[in-house]
């Protein structure tokens, strides 16, 4: 099930993977990403646990790692894009009163994150989870936070989608 929701993803940034699992969702092998496709701007994180003699036990781990993987992709686009803004000017902002800020946005925006897919691989038994993010539940949350500069917020609105997209495409770092 999981492997088609992500059939027909033609413009996403092709993510080489070490895993080659024969028989695994491409998900899977990709591996964690930000994705552009016709569902929209997408975060994807995949996390695993192997045989643990307790299925849902390995479910919820694989899932937390999933949503930790997650975390990680979201925070490192929002370090991009506040880094683009401090140096468009920044508003005088500091670069570690925006780093703290954007931990917080990150575990805010954690909590809309969904899993949308489990695969066992049955030779292993190791259970992999993909969580999912979408970039506008990002943007809306961002525009939300009180405790955040008022001029990253209008930075985020205004470029967030092209920082993004450059992201896929590997033009940023």
């Amino acid at each position: 099930m999981a492997a088609s929701l992500l059939v027909g993803c033609a413009s996403r940034t092709v993510v080489e993977s070490d895993l080659r699992i024969k028989g695994a969702p491409d998900w899977v092998n990709r591996g964690s990403q930000a994705l552009n496709d016709r569902d929209g701007r997408l975060f994807h994180g995949v996390g695993s646990a192997p045989a643990m003699g307790d299925l849902s036990l390995q479910t919820s781990v694989a899932d937390d790692r999933a949503r930790a993987e997650l975390a990680r992709i979201l925070s490192s686009y929002l370090q991009i894009v506040s880094r683009e803004y401090l140096v468009a000017g920044g508003g005088g902002a500091s670069e570690q009163a925006l780093s703290r800020q954007i931990e917080n946005v990150t575990r805010v925006n954690l909590s809309g994150a969904r899993i949308i897919g489990r695969w066992r691989d049955r030779r292993t038994e190791t259970v992999y989870a993909l969580a999912e993010l979408d970039m506008q539940q990002v943007k809306s949350t961002v525009a939300m936070v009180k405790e955040m500069d008022e001029g990253l917020k209008i930075h985020v609105g205004r470029h967030a989608d092209n920082i993004f997209d450059r992201m896929v495409e590997g033009d940023l770092q």
